[in-house]
């Protein structure tokens, strides 16, 4: 019988913690609004915020984004994009990582608002 009650409190309890951090609605983490060319001079790991367009696809997770100073290379999990259909022509917010791989610098995104 205790297993049984423990087992109530302890579902209980998580359940309502999940449910406590759906409802936040506060400010969330974001990296100051920036430009693709000033990404360039970025710590490697501080976050960006870029406006702009995604205007191809390179390979799999990797896009081309471009704002009115240049183009960066992008990654965006499919997870990021929740569904939502974007394309050349429709304006988005990105929230990324600034990251070096073998074919120079990126933006690992890890949120994605179409305005």
């Amino acid at each position: 019988m205790k297993r049984i009650v423990f087992a109530f409190v302890f579902c209980l309890s998580v359940l309502s913690a999940s449910a406590a951090m759906a409802q936040f609605t506060g400010p969330s983490a974001s990296g100051p609004p920036t430009t693709v060319s000033a990404v360039g001079n970025a710590r490697i790991g501080s976050y960006v915020t870029l406006t702009g367009n995604i205007v191809n696809h390179q390979r799999s997770d990797y896009f081309t984004f471009r704002d009115d100073t240049g183009e960066i290379r992008v990654e965006i999990a499919s997870g990021v994009w929740g569904g939502r259909q974007v394309g050349p022509d429709t304006r988005v917010r990105l929230l990324g990582e600034v990251d070096r791989g073998p074919a120079g610098r990126y933006v690992w995104v890890k949120t994605l608002e179409v305005l």
